[in-house]
């Protein structure tokens, strides 16, 4: 991505080891993310560009020389965020706060739309799967590596347990897999607040017991105002304002508020089975696939709200 709109299909260099802990993956299945949308909106030109994706899963190919539990040959899947897994934050399950980690598809680390893509910290970062897996699982490991560890995320933050009642605010892709996730941990009322007509019908399959088609301006704003008095707001995504709005209600009905990036990489333990048993198919989220060619148009149709995730296979 060069700015706004412009996204373009370069040959690059291979990605190559720069440190003993990293690894290089063939990239199998990658994606286009809602947040990814944020700089095809308005991300200022760039000479250099910038290789975006932070969503893969894929095939090990090489290793550096202090790489100790993934090997060549690995299924793995690769979370949106690296870490080294050691550090007390990743010990407590906060991997996206882990003091030597960062982000895919920055301009100081390459995304993973490529064909191939270098794993810092290797260990810690990558979750292998196996040698192989049901092709048809595919989609589904794919959303481990962000949306449904994303979904989950907010869902644990809003405190879902067995018998509560639910409001998703959002038919995307994420507040799709947070209807996954409230139905997963128990709730007995799941709401889901969107518009589009497809989306509402896969969010009635994955667990909606009921549609509220209207909605404010402000997610958070929105979710803090039907949060009941002593209920909890999970927030996750990139959101286009960093501040919270309606402090004030939150405050008076001791409403908590938490979240930010989701720390897949703790939850693909917990998740894993029930996608590889079938109990849970996040992977039909994404209802358009595309080659490495395709990329562009598939950034313009996800823009467009023609798509709700657009699934990528180098």
């Amino acid at each position: 991505m060069y700015s706004a709109g412009d996204v373009r299909i370069e040959n690059v260099p291979d990605p190559q080891i720069i440190e003993p802990t990293d690894a290089i993956i063939r990239v199998t299945r990658a994606c286009v993310c809602g947040s990814d949308l944020w700089p095809y909106q308005k991300m200022e030109r760039s000479d250099a560009g910038r290789v975006m994706g932070h969503e893969a899963i894929g095939i090990v190919e090489d290793v550096g020389a202090d790489v100790r539990t993934i090997k060549r040959g690995d299924f793995v899947i690769m979370p949106f965020a690296f870490s080294d897994g050691t550090c007390p934050f990743c010990h407590d399950g906060l991997q996206t706060s882990c003091i030597h980690g960062g982000f895919f598809g920055t301009t100081e680390i390459a995304g993973a739309q490529a064909e191939a893509v270098r794993i810092p910290l290797a260990d810690g970062t990558l979750f292998p799967v196996g040698a192989h897996a049901d092709d048809a699982l595919m989609p589904s490991l794919l959303t481990l590596s962000d949306v449904m560890g994303t979904g989950h995320h907010a869902a644990i933050i809003a405190k879902v347990t067995a018998g509560k009642s639910v409001a998703v605010v959002g038919d995307g892709a994420v507040g799709l897999c947070g209807v996954i996730a409230a139905k997963r941990l128990g709730a007995d009322q799941i709401i889901i607040l969107g518009r589009h007509a497809d989306r509402i019908a896969l969010a009635k399959d994955f667990g909606a017991t009921d549609v509220v088609s209207e909605r404010g301006d402000a997610a958070v704003n929105t979710a803090i105002s039907i949060a009941r008095p002593g209920g909890a707001v999970g927030r996750v995504g990139v959101p286009q304002e960093q501040t919270i709005p309606g402090s004030e209600p939150a405050f008076y009905n001791n409403v908590t508020v938490g979240g930010g990036p989701a720390p897949v990489r703790a939850y693909i333990e917990d998740l894993l089975p029930d996608v590889l048993e079938g109990n849970i198919d996040p992977g039909r989220v994404f209802d358009r696939a595309v080659g490495l060619d395709g990329v562009p148009d598939g950034y313009r149709a996800m823009n467009d709200r023609e798509a709700i995730k657009v699934m990528v296979t180098p």
